[in-house]
């Protein structure tokens, strides 16, 4: 079994990864380290017989409260912190079996794009999303989100940045399910079992289609949000130091 410092990556007996943000000192921020061991650990999966569905959750009571912006602060990284980001958003995006984010918490940020690149999701009670970087000059994913929410109501979170609970969640269709606390592992693996009650070969041939669009497509409207403004935007306001309002 490979090990990682920054997540933990465990495959039941059913075929079933599950992939744990492992920060919690942290409340599982996203850093450098952590999208590279993501994207080791589902190129693995990915290509593994072994599994057949994964399950994304997070350590601790956060899913994730975004980007380590700690890392904004070193401009000898800024090549590997585009580099990184931009590899691993498409890598979970383009992941070839069913993905379920298990969100065990506040999902914020980089964390709330996370959670809307997986197939579904899942959440507990205590759970909210929120795009706060825009205050501070980050633009966040649009499409994903747009896709799963509609434009309209996609527009409202991404330029106010405002939080939401699980239950605005549930009822704009950004999660399928609240589920307690002590029964969300429980419902995700359920979930993944119904999945992978379909052979792979249709699950891998339906996760292609659906990580394409009618209109642009994900890799176009990737580099319109994230490459485009991550150089133009984001590193240049890392130049001269991040700071939230």
């Amino acid at each position: 079994m490979t090990t990682y410092e920054t997540i933990q990556g465990e495959v039941t007996e059913d075929g079933i990864g599950i992939l744990t943000l492992n920060r919690p000192e942290k409340r599982n921020a996203i850093s450098i380290r952590m999208r590279q061991e993501i994207s080791r650990c589902l190129r693995e999966w990915g290509d593994s017989e072994q599994v057949g569905a994964v399950i994304l959750t997070g350590a601790g009571s956060v899913f994730s409260a975004g980007f380590d912006l700690s890392e904004f602060g070193e401009p000898s990284r800024f090549d590997e912190l585009f580099d990184s980001s931009s590899r691993y958003h498409r890598e979970v995006w383009s992941f070839p079996k069913p993905l379920i984010a298990a969100i065990n918490g506040p999902s914020m940020g980089g964390g709330f794009d996370l959670a809307t690149l997986c197939d579904l999701r899942i959440c507990i009670p205590s759970a909210s999303f929120g795009h706060p970087e825009i205050k501070f000059g980050a633009p966040p994913l649009f499409t994903p989100l747009r896709w799963i929410v509609g434009d309209g109501v996609a527009r409202d979170l991404v330029l106010t940045g405002r939080p939401i609970g699980a239950e605005d969640a549930f009822r704009i269709g950004l999660i399928t399910r609240i589920v307690a606390a002590d029964q969300l592992m429980g419902e995700a693996l359920r979930i993944a079992k119904v999945i992978l009650e379909a052979p792979p070969e249709t699950l891998k041939f339906v996760k292609t289609y659906l990580a394409s669009s009618a209109g642009r497509d994900f890799e176009e409207s990737f580099r319109v949000e994230h490459d485009q403004p991550f150089q133009e935007i984001l590193l240049p306001l890392a130049r001269k130091g991040l700071k939230r309002k």
